[in-house]
């Protein structure tokens, strides 16, 4: 049976059966991939015509009419399809690791955020923007965004206390230094697209200024001249974080644009602008056709923020979003 890859517009030849990204690599077909068992999204296509089956622990057979996605990792070809993969400048193959590492620093960046610093035994490959999953002990795994870069010598992660969370409770009340912890990544899609020459838009909400860190850190050394819009947005002045880093960024890569939007100020600091986040991008920028947007923090700005970007014009292909959901586990 043949199976046809857009925008490559290769056709393939492949046997009933065959997983879908196998098949792809067996072929040279430059496609992302990183843990391979249906847990990180990054090898995600989509089905042109025909179906597949995919396999992960919600199994289903995937129809096009849908417009359904599909991860090449958990999808088996059981007859003729067409199949689009993301351009090649969003590429990245960072095989999952598991990796151990050690606590280094825990430090207080307000006061329900600590920064908290790994020394991994072995490096670990990923591209700005992308997260890891983080086993403290047994019972305490959660998944948080790497704010640096792979080059850096630690690894480093912004925790929130969420209220009744239970590893953030556990990281605040009784990690330490020195403690060892399991790393397992990298996981995620939400990362730095090296090839991009237009505008880009880096929406931080919270401690989702962790992986815009990396992404606008990463866009400076890869040494991409691009105007970039950073837009943070915290619950209150009180809860703003890392302006130093961010103001070391805009001094060494000019073309950065910062702005800082908080919800409430009952201190009256003229220093920020106060409404919604969603309001201060809608009020400085009349459209986005060829920007790229990287959106980060609680789902309800994610979502709010990429349907404003819709509206003003951009390719809801170019929003690479990670939403960070609270949980109690």
């Amino acid at each position: 049976m043949e199976l046809v890859v857009h925008p490559l517009e290769r056709v393939l030849q492949v046997p009933t059966g065959a997983n879908l990204l196998e098949t792809l690599r067996a072929h040279d077909v430059p496609i992302s991939y990183s843990c391979m068992a249906g847990r990180c999204g990054t090898c995600r296509c989509k089905v042109v015509s025909g179906s597949v089956i995919e396999t992960g622990r919600e199994a289903k057979i995937t129809n096009p009419s849908e417009g359904d996605y599909v991860l090449a990792c958990t999808s088996v070809l059981t007859q003729s399809c067409a199949i689009e993969i993301p351009e090649p400048d969003e590429i990245v193959t960072h095989p999952a690791r598991i990796i151990k590492a050690l606590v280094t620093a825990i430090v207080d960046a307000t006061h329900d955020i600590k920064i908290v610093r790994l020394k991994p035994a072995k490096p670990l490959s990923f591209s700005p923007g992308q997260y890891a999953t983080l086993q403290f002990t047994p019972d305490h795994i959660r998944p948080y965004s790497m704010a640096g870069l792979c080059a850096d010598d630690e690894l480093e992660f912004h925790v929130r206390l969420a209220p009744d969370g239970r590893v953030s409770s556990y990281i605040f009340n009784q990690l330490k230094i020195g403690d060892a912890v399991r790393v397992s990544g990298p996981l995620g899609t939400a990362y730095l697209r090296t090839r991009h020459e237009g505008p880009m838009l880096c929406v931080a909400g919270g401690t989702g200024l962790a992986p815009i860190l990396a992404i606008v850190r990463g866009a400076i050394t890869a040494r991409m001249d691009n105007p970039i819009h950073l837009y943070f947005g915290a619950r209150s002045p009180q809860d703003i974080y890392g302006m130093a880093q961010l103001q070391s960024l805009q001094a060494v890569h000019p073309p950065l644009k910062m702005e800082v939007v908080v919800t409430t100020n009952e201190t009256l600091d003229s220093k920020h602008r106060v409404g919604l986040i969603t309001e201060a991008i809608a009020q400085d920028i009349q459209g986005f056709h060829g920007w790229r947007a990287y959106v980060c923090g609680a789902p309800p700005m994610v979502e709010a923020t990429a349907t404003l970007l819709k509206q003003r014009g951009i390719d809801e292909q170019r929003v690479y979003a990670d939403a960070f959901y609270a949980s109690s586990t």
